[in-house]
């Protein structure tokens, strides 16, 4: 037992050993956990975008939801974004009872939010939806799905709140089947519970829910488990004013792009309904989805990313902080520019993976090119994001959460429409241009404030108990 723990030990210590092949070891499986993750949603909508006569107006419908569902992703990004820094810090301290403090701390505040948002959002369904952008046609279907969706909300949390530790303790590959498992089961249920059992919409969500049971159960195994490098202790899962305020604060960060992306993509829900009826809903809901499976690898980078930067941090090892900052920023862009050019030149393809409606498909070219026309400029936003959340720097990290997609964002969703006559269009630009604004002035602000500093500090001598037995 005592060799199985040290073996974990050895795979989550970062402070030897090339910076980019760590955070490769950690971003590869996590990347394509991030991908399999997207497959929840996106094996729902293209189930559902083709069912007969109505796969249309049940694509919008699900669309419509997404919003809703992000604020529940928004609280699980808040424990464990908040909570998997801080544990990784305390581990390169070498401090692991304060890390596993940490942990429970993080898992307690989960479950209470989760108890919440559960209550308040079977409260607040139907008058939600249809501030989200429902209509007589789409509300049956919004309603029908995240009225089930809301079920599952514990296990959504769990899932997705606790996995950061799994990461932060090295086992990445672990990290991985917890939502592949989930996918799994997701893509074998939704055609079993839409189709053969016809339950429709409502069997999308099911599946989901179902699934993502299956995910949090393989999290809790692993925390609980006596070979687990810090353990979920029962002792340790109670809230305590001091740590709970060191959490809050660094995953508010997580918290706000989460919570932010929920209000912009209402607001473009709303705004393309107006302007263009609910065809733009449709043309938004694939937009979304193809976004989703770009930022995948984005998110999977900055994930793998964040647990290497934490601990070279606590270690004091700031060469290899920037050595780090610099690989992300270089690998993010090649990532960027690819997906691209992908989208520029086959936007068809991706629309087509959902929907095949003439109509449909030609309104979606044309938005996929102007949504996507600066996506490249979003590694300069990831890498910036990531370094000042790895490094705790939550106030730097919440105002660029902000910045995006309030103060950039939703002002211009509503002002470029009325520019030049774009209408609609002008709802769609107003992303590549925060792209290319919020982008740089994060990158910047992080270069100045963060890389070019660490370079005057001298790295601490590296710890015995740092370095992986031999």
């Amino acid at each position: 037992m005592e060799k199985k723990r040290q073996g974990l030990r050895d795979r989550g210590n970062f402070a030897s050993g090339s910076v980019p092949s760590n955070i490769l070891r950690m971003a590869v499986p996590m990347t394509v956990a991030q991908i399999i993750n997207v497959l929840y949603n996106l094996v729902d909508r293209m189930y559902i975008g083709r069912m007969a006569d109505v796969g249309r107006l049940a694509l919008t419908g699900i669309g419509i939801c997404v919003p809703a569902i992000s604020i529940i992703m928004a609280f699980a990004n808040l424990c464990g974004m908040g909570g998997a820094p801080l544990f990784s810090q305390a581990r390169g301290r070498g401090d692991d009872r304060e890390a596993g403090a940490v942990l429970g701390n993080s898992f307690c505040l989960l479950l209470i939010f989760a108890a919440v948002l559960t209550a308040a959002g079977y409260a607040i369904c139907s008058p939600l939806l249809n501030w989200l952008g429902a209509d007589e046609s789409t509300f049956p279907f919004a309603r029908e799905y995240f009225s089930v969706y809301l079920a599952g909300t514990a296990a959504v949390m769990i899932s997705l709140g606790m996995n950061p530790f799994v990461n932060a303790q090295g086992s990445s590959g672990y990290g991985m089947m917890t939502v592949a498992l989930g996918a799994v089961v997701n893509i074998l249920l939704d055609p079993l519970f839409i189709f053969v059992f016809r339950m429709g919409v409502r069997g999308a969500a099911v599946a989901t829910v179902l699934s993502q049971a299956v995910s949090a159960l393989w999290v809790l195994l692993y925390l609980i488990r006596s070979s687990t490098p810090v353990p979920l202790r029962r002792p340790d899962i109670r809230l305590t004013g001091k740590r709970t305020g060191r959490i809050v604060a660094l995953g508010i960060s997580g918290f706000m792009l989460s919570f932010t992306n929920s209000l912009v993509q209402m607001l473009y829900n709303t705004q393309l309904r107006d302007l263009g009826g609910t065809m733009y809903v449709s043309v938004m809901t694939i937009i979304n989805s193809v976004r989703e499976i770009v930022f995948a690898g984005l998110n999977g980078l900055s994930n793998g990313a964040t647990p290497v930067i934490a601990y070279n941090y606590g270690a004091g090892l700031f060469s290899r902080v920037r050595r780090a900052i610099r690989f992300i920023t270089l690998a993010g862009l090649a990532y960027c520019i690819v997906a691209w050019v992908l989208i520029q030149l086959f936007p068809g393809a991706f629309i087509r993976i959902f929907n095949s409606d003439p109509d449909l498909l030609a309104l979606g070219v044309h938005g996929f090119r102007l949504y996507f026309a600066a996506i490249f400029a979003m590694c300069f936003q990831l890498t910036g994001q990531t370094v000042s959340h790895a490094l705790g720097k939550a106030g730097t990290a919440v105002f660029f959460s902000l910045l995006r997609k309030v103060i950039l964002v939703a002002p211009m969703i509503f002002i470029l429409p009325r520019l030049f006559g774009l209408g609609a269009d002008g709802v769609l630009l107003s992303e590549p241009i925060s792209n290319i604004l919020g982008g740089s002035a994060c990158w910047l602000t992080m270069y100045f404030t963060v890389y070019r500093p660490l370079r005057l500090r001298p790295d601490a001598p590296v710890r015995e108990e740092s370095v992986p037995a031999s």
